[in-house]
């Protein structure tokens, strides 16, 4: 699995290196050193992927990642500081698709880029207006008001135009309709999004669960879809036949 990566790193030799590794891998890549060197990069080339650092003079990593997702469905894996839960939570709120923590070893982040690439790259957000669900595209299931395509990994409207996903959050939500009416705890929805080596109270999980039912329910702050279920996780509750 090949593509085009682009490594934003204000640190030299942090970015040359990887950008190095993930040549020699068998991946295109190429190095900025800030938000304005990816902004002329992203002029001539679209990567399949942008490796971006937070800890950044001038503009930081979080605030390129909201320009990038406001913009574009690139998926987005954060560097974070090893220790630095809170750029963790937001970047994952800012829609990144993955994060690593410095130090990291190389090894670690080609499986990172490859399990993110494998899962599918994030979708663009289009408009549209409600249509009747007996209009939904073939081989789709119910999950809330949305659609879901499982073989083309994509969360449909109602008119079949594409709602913005994360890898991440289409993990989640295939976890969800594998597991219907059934109580999932943090730890067993990381491990079913393939997250195993994640901390189980991990508010990653929370967040993105947060973020589904902006997209999935029709009243968010009363979820019927996904559940809470007080002090043991959540709950899949299928709202129609699937």
């Amino acid at each position: 699995m090949t593509g085009t990566i682009i490594v934003v790193d204000d640190e030299e030799h942090i970015r040359e290196m990887v950008a190095d590794y993930l040549n020699g891998q068998g991946f295109s890549a190429h190095a900025a050193s800030g938000g304005m060197a990816l902004d002329a990069l992203l002029t001539d080339i679209r990567p399949d992927m942008i490796l971006l650092d937070v800890n950044m003079p001038n503009e930081d990593g979080l605030s390129i990642a909201r320009r990038i997702r406001a913009a574009d469905d690139i998926p987005v894996i954060m560097v974070t500081a090893a220790d630095d839960v809170v750029d963790r939570i937001v970047g994952l709120e800012v829609g990144a698709d993955d994060y690593v923590s410095k130090p990291f070893d190389l090894r670690e982040l080609k499986a990172r880029i490859r399990a993110v690439m494998r899962r599918g790259a994030t979708r663009t957000v289009t408009s549209g207006v409600a249509m009747p669900e007996e209009a939904a595209e073939p081989g789709t299931v119910a999950f809330g008001r949305m659609m879901v395509d499982r073989a083309g990994r994509r969360l449909l409207k109602p008119d079949g135009s594409e709602e913005a996903v994360t890898a991440m959050e289409f993990d989640l939500i295939e976890a969800f309709l594998d597991n219907p009416y059934r109580v999932l705890s943090r730890d067993r929805l990381l491990d079913l999004a393939h997250r195993k080596n994640d901390d189980p109270f991990d508010r990653s999980i929370d967040i993105r669960v947060t973020r589904l039912r902006k997209k999935v329910e029709e009243d968010p702050s009363k979820p019927q879809v996904i559940k809470t279920v007080r002090g043991a996780g959540y709950i899949y509750s299928p709202t129609r036949k699937t």
